[in-house]
């Protein structure tokens, strides 16, 4: 099986080039959904990453995959920017999972 990136950023591409990932480099929803759909039709493709901005456009569409597929497993990474998540991430999605502070 295979890796394969949707990114928003030229880098990002360029360094999963280099680890030997395929990918693609695009910007508007549309572009990022029909990325997406064209990586779901592609049996190979055992894991896709993409961008935590790229992401949030299509998060429906992520989610309904995350649920309904088998595979591919959909990884959201952070770009060369950082990541867009808050630094108690972690213990935020534990208190809403379970109901317990820590």
């Amino acid at each position: 099986m295979k890796m394969y990136l949707i990114s928003d950023n030229i880098d990002t591409k360029t360094g999963m080039r280099l680890a030997g990932v395929e990918g693609v480099v695009v910007h508007e929803i549309d572009e990022v959904r029909n990325a997406l759909d064209n990586a779901l039709k592609n049996k190979d493709i055992g894991i896709i990453l993409i961008t935590e901005k790229l992401g949030k456009l299509i998060s429906d569409k992520i989610n309904d995959v995350k649920l309904n597929y088998h595979t591919p497993l959909i990884v959201e990474i952070p770009d060369r920017h950082g990541t867009g998540r808050t630094p108690d991430s972690i213990t935020k999605y534990v208190r809403e999972a379970i109901g317990l502070k820590i």
